[in-house]
């Protein structure tokens, strides 16, 4: 009894990978393979190693970026205090401070206060503090050595996310240069292959159809 034949199986994605190199560089001899094709193969090869690239340098970049930002981050967590801040006068109603939200406006008003520091040291100055604060509400603030109110020191995970939405960014944007580049190529490409086809078409469809021949005999 004939055995059934096994159904070929698909290539492996190595195997495809190496295929498409071999026709790219013309390595790999195909009777019909045309120079299109190789050019074709070669646009999306580029493509692929751009976008690769573009994959590494992002990486690289948003941990270079915040390799750079987190020491000086480290130094003002070291370098700045957080001391408790007495609300003295409350604001009048355009003095909201923040910016719009889906629920409203921010919930942080400016209000004038006064804290110490260095100890016995007085400042007075404008510090945000809750909508719902009146006078004599303790809002923590950070200072300077010098006791003058600065913002708070960077978060580290608020850096780690700011790398990443940086380099993310810059990997859309190659990304998207990279796609629009191989869509023009390959437009070019078939361009050129449908002018090589139709000069073949006209040059043979006579032979083909038996036109040549009746032309010879008239």
């Amino acid at each position: 009894m004939a055995s059934t034949p096994r159904p070929a199986r698909p290539a492996s994605l190595p195997r495809r990978t190496g295929r498409q190199l071999r026709r790219a560089f013309g390595a790999r001899h195909e009777p019909l393979a045309r120079p299109l094709d190789r050019a074709r193969a070669r646009a999306w090869l580029l493509a692929l190693v751009g976008g690769l690239l573009a994959v590494a340098v992002s990486v690289i970049g948003s941990l270079l970026l915040y390799r750079s930002t987190a020491p000086q981050a480290a130094a003002d967590r070291v370098r700045l205090h957080q001391v408790d801040a007495v609300v003295a006068v409350l604001p009048d109603h355009g003095a909201v401070t923040g910016s719009r939200f889906a629920g409203g406006y921010s919930n942080r008003i400016g209000v004038e206060a006064a804290w110490n520091y260095p100890m016995g040291t007085a400042h007075t100055g404008t510090v945000e503090a809750p909508r719902t604060a009146v006078a004599g509400t303790v809002v923590p603030i950070w200072v300077d050595p010098a006791g003058n109110a600065t913002n708070p020191p960077a978060d580290r995970a608020a850096l780690a996310v700011s790398a990443a939405c940086t380099g993310a960014g810059a990997l859309l944007g190659v990304l998207a240069l990279l796609t629009l580049a191989l869509r023009l190529r390959l437009r070019v490409l078939d361009r050129r292959a449908e002018a090589v086809w139709t000069t073949s078409w006209a040059r043979l469809e006579p032979l083909w159809s038996g036109r040549a021949g009746h032309r010879r005999e008239e």
